[in-house]
């Protein structure tokens, strides 16, 4: 079956000094990688090569995964459907992360190396079109960016021509802001930072801006809570909710219920309709979530919700 370019039915833009032009949505490939301990739920390879291959059919084409994610099973298996395609499909552009060494914990710039290495033996790559260090989080600022540390590794992976642009991806927000603030990165990912019930990353979203840095929010619905409603998911960034989170999703939820408004349309919203942030990465692990979730970033949503939502988020 011939894969060509979709057609775009979504709002695209430029991902900071990258150039590159990405859809306002990007399929977040964690789950693909089978996470139960993360996620709460294992996702088999025949479910996940079936989504995958939806994916390259589908109009969200930028895709985010990184060689932590299964430890090497999500590249593996978005591998498998792009050794069936030939390479990446014309107008998609897939993403990936550098990562410590799961079991030593090693996070040197001779391990960051081994994982780029990796990564493009399991995609069956050339070339990192976008690759992120990745949760920098598990070392210190000082030690990633010393002499012969991962950031210069990468720096040096980059100019043999093995990634084409670099970009950072954790969580601490004072720490992400030093990143960004070195100039060296392309474009940052901040997870579960910045939704209906946590928006610590509000003030970086500013600093990205001003060094033209490409800003993407993930996990928006805060890992689930705020997609499948507190009642039914009350876990938020891969854990249990914290009972502030848990009154505040359902007062959420009952507001979204009054006008007939899935709360999974104004979370997902909630970062769509910031102008400083050019994708917003949903996790997805079916093919229907895929037209699904375009529906909800399509959905109308009146002021008077918008009005009530943030009564309720400020409170």
């Amino acid at each position: 079956m011939p894969y060509s370019q979709p057609t775009p039915t979504l709002p695209v833009r430029t991902l900071g000094k990258t150039g590159l032009e990405v859809p306002v949505l990007c399929v977040g490939c964690a789950p693909l990688g089978d996470m139960p301990d993360t996620f709460a739920y294992s996702v088999s390879e025949e479910r996940a090569l079936q989504t995958i291959r939806a994916i390259f059919k589908s109009p969200i084409t930028f895709l985010d995964t990184a060689a932590s994610y299964g430890d090497g099973e999500s590249e593996r298996r978005i591998g498998i459907v792009l050794k069936e395609l030939g390479g990446v499909p014309a107008g998609y552009l897939l993403a990936t992360k550098a990562d410590r060494d799961l079991q030593t914990g090693d996070f040197s710039g001779d391990q960051m190396r081994r994982s780029v290495e990796r990564s493009l033996r399991l995609l069956g790559l050339d070339r990192l079109p976008l690759l992120y260090l990745h949760d920098p989080e598990h070392t210190t600022f000082e030690k990633a960016m010393a002499p012969n540390g991962p950031v210069e590794v990468l720096q040096r992976c980059k100019e043999e021509g093995l990634i084409e642009h670099l970009g950072v991806a954790g969580g601490p927000i004072d720490l992400m802001t030093r990143f960004v603030e070195t100039d060296i990165f392309e474009a940052a990912i901040s997870h579960n930072r910045y939704t209906l019930l946590n928006t610590d990353a509000d003030a970086f979203w500013d600093v990205c801006q001003q060094h033209r840095v490409g800003a993407v929010n993930a996990a928006p619905y805060g890992s689930g809570i705020l997609a499948k409603g507190p009642r039914a998911y009350p876990r938020y960034e891969y854990g249990a909710a914290s009972q502030t989170y848990l009154e505040q999703a359902i007062k959420l939820e009952d507001a979204c219920q009054r006008y007939q408004i899935p709360l999974a349309a104004v979370a997902l919203q909630f970062s769509l309709r910031d102008p400083r942030i050019h994708s917003t990465v949903i996790g997805m692990t079916r093919p229907e979530r895929l037209d699904e979730t375009v529906k909800l970033a399509q959905t109308p949503i009146p002021e008077e919700l918008w009005n009530e939502i943030e009564s309720i988020r400020l409170s």
